[in-house]
Order: C-alpha cells, then structure tokens, then sequence
C-alpha cells in the first residue's frame, strides 16, 4: 500500500471516528444540534478532494480486495466501466455540491427543495447503477469476491460522504451565514 493510499485511508478512517453521535430522538433539540464545520468546503476544497480520492479508489480496492490474476484480467475491464459511469454521476453531485457551497445563505424554500430533490436523485442514479453491474461483477469474480467488491465500493463512498458531510453547514444555519 503506496503513502498516498495509506494517507486516504486514515483519512476516511478518521472521518468516521470522530462522526458525531446523533443523540436519542427524545432528547432536547439542543442537545441533536450537528456542529457547524470548523472551515466551510470551498470550490477548490472540493476539486482538490475530488482529485485525490479518483486517484486514491481504484489503490484502496486493488489494496482491498485479493483477486488471481485471472481474476484481475476480467475483473478491472469491467471495474473500469463501471468506474466512468460512476463518475458521470459523482461529476453532476460534485457539481451540487458547488451548487450548494456558491449558494449557501441565498436558499429559500423552493430552491432548497430543488436541491434535496436534485441531491436525492444522484444517490438513486448511484445505487441503480451498483445494482446494474452485480450480475456483471458476478461473472466475472466468484459470489464472495464480487460481494466483496461492493462491500468495499460502498464503505469508500459512505465513508467519502460523511467526509463531504462534515466539511458543509447544515442548510437550517444559512440564515445565521446571511446576517454576517
């Protein structure tokens, strides 16, 4: 495992780590407030997050995940396929994500319900996209292996999110932005 890789994943590891727990649904509204990220995820916070984790994923899998090499023959095609259709679809969330960070304190209703709408989308587009390419993945690697396979897809993305999460206000807050 390369620095980089090793870096990444501590990083992604420290991000759950230290997750705030969400306290019990009963207790008082103060005491379920999120906190507020220390530094706001800025455009370029997010080109060069995003740059580092397509470079740092396909490391963290091939890490991860022990294949034969018949089994990386026909495995990594098809990884690479479903690695650029996953990207057409993280390029347009990225793309709210900027949406949302060039926007903060200037939501309304309406706009905000087109956000979540819009947000909420790219998650179904995500999860089709992983059911589309089990029966793929499950031709090419044995049952255990391509479970695997999306075990760790899906621990690298949430994983990714809640970094992502930690690093935005949360939307309620934007009036307090607006009145700086």
């Amino acid at each position: 495992m390369t620095f980089r890789t090793l870096a990444v994943s501590l990083l992604l590891g420290v991000s759950l780590t230290q997750a705030p727990v969400l306290a019990h649904a009963q207790a008082p509204a103060s005491a379920q407030a999120l906190p507020a990220p220390d530094k706001p995820l800025t455009a370029a916070d997010l080109e060069g997050l995003r740059e580092e984790l397509r470079s740092s994923r396909k490391q963290i899998m091939a890490a991860t995940l022990t294949l034969t090499d018949a089994e990386a023959t026909r495995f990594w095609p098809v990884y690479d396929r479903y690695a650029a259709e996953r990207t057409t679809i993280k390029d347009t969330q990225y793309a709210l994500l900027a949406e949302y960070v060039n926007t903060y304190g200037k939501y309304d209703d309406k706009g905000a319900l087109d956000f979540i709408t819009r947000w909420l989308d790219q998650d179904v587009r995500l999860e089709t996209l992983r059911a589309k390419y089990v029966p793929t993945v499950g031709k090419v690697l044995p049952g255990v292996k391509a479970a695997t396979f999306f075990q760790i897809d899906r621990r690298l993305s949430m994983a990714i999110d809640l970094k992502l999460a930690s690093m935005l206000p949360i939307l309620v807050t934007q009036d307090q932005a607006s009145k700086k």
